[in-house]
């Protein structure tokens, strides 16, 4: 197993560009199955979820044809298993938005319950209960979903969420898209990544309104047909990076992005006392060799703080001046990193959803485990910046979710190199 290996006390300085998004890279694949003709998404990321999602498709009889810079074209007809296996399925959780696109576009699914990070109850209930109310039959046994369309194929439904579930949300919108009759969503996720891939839908001649707000109406059409559409920009990452150049008192100008998805974000950057700038494309960080000040935050779905910039902040609060407390609202098992960060002299006490973090001048570098993927990104942060040098373990969750670390952070000057196992 790879580790990383780091020699904190660096100021990153430099300019990178950011990848697509991985949340709405794998959304969007997934939809391919609902087009009747070859589909191109271009702009993904070189990550192993994505590679896991198209070896997904290979295993069901469609041959993915991947060009130089990562664009990829699906020609869905060529399908011949309905069948997502766990071998697959159990490393990544975005695998159950294959279940959607099946059902609604060929009338089954077999789909085993899906892995993934180990950060707390993430249930399949809303996406089961979204397609029996479309009409499908579902049965749950030996560890898979199993799934049946009603003669006729699904029906339009007015559909309630419990909770707000963004993979829910994609996943009956992508049933809805071919489904006979209007669906309304409502408490529905308004994330950009469901915009996202609500716009790959409406690329493909799909009917729906109100994505990026908590009511999206869908109405469904026969067909969809071929296009050609390029994934957004990975707004986490993009954060990752502008947190490091805080935590390091640098300056980072992060390129190919989208400022206006992160704006909750930026605004924490600035009362930690980070200079930000924006253009179009493009979010520049400079800390001018200061120290943050202490922020509290409070995650929530969005436009609210993100849940998988939490751990991110928690290592900027941990070298800030004063204390800040970091209340996550939306995972119950999400502070498994906290306890790495104590073995570099961090100060944070956890009481129930809440970190109370104390900053102190310095960390030491330490032997660190990663236990999920924003958690690996906040022991990196916190490496950075720490005295001496810090080895992360367990990095295949770094590499489930972000493109090239070690080479961007290498690009921005930090002392980083990956180390076989």
């Amino acid at each position: 197993m790879d580790k990383l290996i780091i020699t904190g006390g660096v100021r990153l300085d430099g300019e990178i560009r950011i990848s697509g998004a991985k949340n709405s890279a794998l959304p969007i694949l997934a939809a391919t199955l609902l087009c009747d003709g070859p589909v191109t998404v271009a702009n993904l990321p070189h990550l192993h979820d994505i590679t896991t999602m198209i070896e997904l498709f290979g295993r069901m009889g469609i041959e993915p044809v991947i060009d130089e810079k990562l664009s990829v074209e699906i020609d869905p007809r060529t399908i011949k298993t309905l069948i997502a296996p766990y071998e697959l399925v159990k490393t990544m959780r975005a695998s159950i938005l294959v279940l959607g696109p099946m059902v609604a576009r060929f009338g089954e699914a077999e789909v085993a319950l899906p892995g993934g990070c180990a950060i707390g109850s993430r249930p399949v209930d809303l996406h089961i209960r979204g397609l029996e109310a479309m009409g499908a039959v579902i049965d749950v046994e030996g560890g898979y979903i199993k799934a049946k369309a009603p003669e006729g194929g699904l029906r339009g439904a007015n559909f309630f969420f419990d909770t707000v579930s963004v993979t829910g949300t994609e996943n009956i919108m992508m049933a809805a898209a071919l489904a006979k009759g209007r669906s309304v969503l409502q408490n529905a996720a308004r994330e950009p990544e469901v915009v996202d891939l609500a716009n790959f839908l409406i690329a493909m001649g799909a009917k729906i309104s109100g994505a990026g707000t908590d009511t999206i109406t869908i109405d469904g059409v026969e067909r969809l047909h071929s296009a050609t559409y390029k994934v957004m920009p990975d707004r986490i990452e993009t954060g990752t990076y502008l947190v490091a150049a805080a935590v390091t008192g640098g300056r980072v100008k992060v390129k190919d992005t989208d400022p206006t998805i992160l704006e909750a974000v930026l605004e924490k950057l600035k009362e930690a006392g980070a200079e930000v700038t924006c253009g179009e494309d493009w979010i520049e960080v400079n800390m001018h060799g200061k120290r943050p000040k202490a922020v509290n935050v409070r995650t929530a779905p969005y436009p609210a703080f993100p849940t998988d910039m939490q751990a991110q902040f928690i290592s900027l609060n941990a070298i800030a001046e004063g204390t800040g407390a970091v209340i996550e609202t939306i995972f119950e098992n999400r502070f498994m990193h906290v306890y790495e960060l104590h073995r570099m002299g961090a100060k944070i006490q956890v009481e129930g959803n809440t970190a109370i973090v104390t900053g102190t001048e310095k960390l030491k570098g330490a032997p660190v485990m990663a236990t999920d993927l924003r958690a690996s990104a906040s022991l990196v942060i916190s490496a950075l910046v720490a005295e001496g040098d810090t080895l992360i373990d367990r990095i295949y969750h770094i590499d489930r979710g972000y493109e090239c670390i070690e080479e961007k952070l290498q690009m921005l000057g930090a002392k980083i190199r990956r180390v076989p196992g």
